[in-house]
């Protein structure tokens, strides 16, 4: 059954309606497969989305089907073409296979399409049977949008027929903009720097659109891999989105990166919003999820006027895909059997075991064994590729972050792998992404900053509360660090000193305390070397002391191969679960956090904390109880 029209009405002979679907943050997930787990899932991939493309085209005489960015990166399968297999000149990554097969108008580029570098991107899009548009990421930048010299086309036009109410074709010119956060320099600066440039993504909006409507486009659909953020965003604002919606000349949006679905409830506060409709300032616009769990649908009911085809009524909404395998799922599979295939005997090969769980459900938590060995791993790296340098008789450190802890993933979205063997596959599980070893010079006061900033992960609590809410949910999990090699402790009775994003909010506010190494206290002035990854050692998210300029060490080496010839060289690992960090005790009280149901399991793991397991939460959650 196919979706019903968000329209008021049918269209009468002077209108036609257009149905766009769309797709974003697809993440290289094809087959409905977790790669992490080893196992089928009914809940992600482009393969499962096809039987509602192919209903939709039926159902409906005129449809455009885009990807608004984020789809070659994210998989294992991903990994494997990008740092395994390699993609030879003119050879067919898969994900563009599958597109190709799907028969796909037009995409843009998310920013997760640079993290493999830029010759890799372009050779992938290189093979597309459709075209990609960007116009905020340019080799060189000229004086205004319009002297840019472009990576890719900025935007396409689109030449189609179109049928009326009345079966009549008439020809309809689709104008189609790229855009995507302009941090992409800075996040995969490795790969970018010198190589390419960015611009704001309202200000190149702003050039361009009108050049579509002069060059004769009747529409203009806004590709955006960026979030819903503030109408009025600080120049160079990650999340844009809004801000681009309100531009005039522009009739629809597709948007992304931030792996929520828009409409829905996550956005009641946001004041530019028709959640009913499926409206931003007024234009239809919609948000797909992540990994194919949703496929976009913009509905447009359109006049044919002297001067071309305007909007007259629209509606957007993100639909769930039925999970029923079919003849269109199969086809999109067998289009890519040989990659997924090689890609399973890749991630399958044993390098060691691990002695313990090691698992991600109370990673916000003291002495997660999972962040340990990945710690551990970048730390042991670091010191020894620092013997006999003038950086050798500093302590070494290695802050690392959970990447897989629910959140917009949901409630599936953790690590959980059991005490045994280890394969490649698990060292994708433990280190999502495709990050490089790097090292910093730092000082004592810049690390005490460093776990200010990281505690932003959690409220403030009132003393002798009971169940109040544990984690702050406008911060990423990967925005949280621990720090190997340290001691120290945080009180959640203080303010934070950070917001989620960042940026200082209370320059009195101190959580941190008893900050030590080799159980001395640490201070100001004292010097360490930090072990970490390429994002967070270019400033990719605001740390303090975390820059280019304090780098002192870096190689071509993911962090994931780092863990993964840790573990082969070891054999077995067994991280302690003793933890090097706490919360300072606050008597009768309790505060209450999400995690999977199947954390419970794992309850008697917990070193030095009373946590309880308090039955079904939001969303297919379960929630614990911590008493501090």
């Amino acid at each position: 059954m196919t979706p019903h029209s968000l329209l008021s009405s049918d269209p009468a002979p002077h209108q036609a309606h257009l149905r766009i679907m769309a797709t974003s943050d697809l993440h290289a997930h094809i087959h409905p497969y977790d790669y992490f787990s080893d196992q089928p899932s009914g809940t992600l991939g482009l393969a499962r989305i096809a039987p509602l493309i192919a209903a939709l085209r039926a159902g409906s005489p005129n449809t455009l089907l885009v990807d608004n960015g984020d789809l070659l990166q994210g998989s294992s399968l991903g990994d494997f073409i990008a740092e395994v297999r390699g993609l030879p000149e003119g050879g067919l990554h898969p994900m563009i296979a599958a597109m190709n097969a799907l028969r796909f108008d037009a995409a843009t580029l998310g920013n997760h399409e640079f993290n493999y570098g830029l010759d890799f991107l372009l050779r992938s899009i290189g093979t597309a049977g459709f075209p990609f548009v960007c116009a905020n990421a340019v080799l060189k930048l000229g004086r205004t949008p319009g002297n840019d010299v472009p990576l890719i086309p900025p935007f396409v036009l689109l030449d189609r027929q179109i049928t009326d109410g009345a079966g009549r074709p008439h020809p309809i010119r689709i104008g189609v903009i790229g855009l995507l956060p302009p941090q992409i320099i800075t996040w995969d600066a490795n790969h970018l720097r010198d190589r390419l440039r960015t611009r704001d993504m309202v200000q190149s909006a702003r050039h361009h659109v009108p050049r579509m409507r002069k060059a004769g486009a009747d529409l203009v659909l806004a590709l955006c891999h960026s979030g819903i953020g503030p109408l009025r965003p600080k120049p160079g604002a990650q999340n844009a989105a809004t801000a681009v919606a309100a531009l005039p000349g522009i009739d629809a949006l597709i948007l992304g990166h931030s792996h929520l679905v828009f409409p829905s409830p996550d956005f009641t506060a946001q004041a530019e919003a028709d959640l009913a409709r499926g409206l931003l300032c007024g234009k239809p616009a919609v948000m797909p999820g992540r990994f194919g769990s949703h496929l976009g649908l913009v509905d447009l009911l359109l006049d044919r006027t002297q001067d071309g085809w305007r909007v007259a009524d629209a509606g957007a909404r993100a639909v769930v895909p039925p999970q029923a395998e079919t003849a269109a799922s199969r086809a999109i599979c067998a289009t890519v059997a040989d990659d997924h295939a090689a890609t399973l005997r890749h991630i399958r090969r044993r390098i060691g075991r691990t002695a313990v769980p090691l698992n991600s459900f109370f990673a916000m938590l003291p002495g997660n064994a999972a962040l340990r060995v990945v710690a551990q791993a970048q730390r042991d790296h670091v010191a020894k590729a620092l013997r006999a340098t003038a950086h050798a008789d500093l302590p070494v450190l290695s802050a690392v972050s959970p990447f897989k802890m629910g959140g917009r993933g949901g409630p599936d979205f953790y690590t959980d792998i059991a005490a045994g063997d280890l394969a490649i596959r698990n060292m994708a599980d433990l280190y999502v992404f495709p990050n490089l070893i790097r090292a910093m010079a730092i000082t004592g006061a810049d690390l005490a900053q460093w776990l200010e900033r990281s505690c932003a992960l959690f409220n403030r609590l009132t003393p002798g509360s009971p169940d109040q809410p544990l984690i702050n949910p406008a911060m990423p999990p990967t925005e949280f660090d621990v720090i190997e090699g340290l001691t120290w402790a945080v009180d959640l009775a203080q303010p934070a000193r950070y917001a989620a994003d960042g940026q200082m909010t209370d320059a009195g506010a101190s959580r941190i305390s008893d900050l030590r190494y080799q159980g001395q206290p640490v201070h100001p002035q004292d010097r360490f070397i930090i072990a970490t990854n390429s994002y967070r050692a270019s400033g990719g998210s605001p740390f303090p002391g975390a820059a280019d300029s304090h780098i002192i060490f870096s190689e071509n080496l993911t962090n994931r191969d780092v863990l993964r010839r840790y573990v082969a060289d070891r054999g077995t690992v067994a991280p302690e679960a003793h933890p090097d960090w706490k919360f300072l005790p606050m008597p009768c009280t309790t505060a209450l956090f999400q995690t999977a149901a199947r954390a419970a399991l794992h309850l008697g793991g917990l070193r030095d904390l009373n946590v309880e397991h308090v039955g079904p939460g939001p969303a297919g959650y379960s929630s614990f109880r911590l008493h501090l």
